[in-house]
């Protein structure tokens, strides 16, 4: 489950990707999906009825039945901060037990610095 306390700037965006997902191809709302999730932490089927399209409309009427809550942009930056600690936390936790367990520890940079390194490539070509 993703967030459902956003600023009126990002409830803004949102509602723009989501129009532009309507519009869109397949892999265009593909995309568009993607970005709401990692951007904006945000689930469609968190608010929608499955099958049904959501766009923002829907947005709307989840805001109206509160399913979706707005706050101004001090809050959701302290909410945002606190939920990375939480990430860095839990992490550090999962990295702790896995070596006195002695299992291997899987260091996530590792992926992101190849994914790095691979777009430099791409990019350089």
């Amino acid at each position: 489950m993703g967030r459902n306390k956003y600023s009126q700037d990002e409830i803004g965006k949102i509602a723009k990707l989501l129009r532009m997902k309507c519009k869109g191809n397949r892999l265009k709302q593909k995309e568009i999906r993607h970005e709401l999730r990692t951007e904006f932490e945000f689930n469609i089927s968190d608010f929608n009825e499955p099958g049904k399209p959501f766009g923002p409309d829907e947005l709307y009427a989840a805001i109206d039945r509160r399913a979706i809550q707005i706050l101004d942009d001090a809050t959701i930056a302290d909410m945002k901060a606190k939920r990375e600690r939480d990430r860095q936390r839990d992490e550090e936790a999962r990295r702790a037990e896995a070596i006195a367990k002695g299992e291997p520890v899987d260091d996530a940079s590792d992926w992101k610095k190849a994914l790095e390194e691979w777009n430099n490539s791409v990019h350089s070509s």
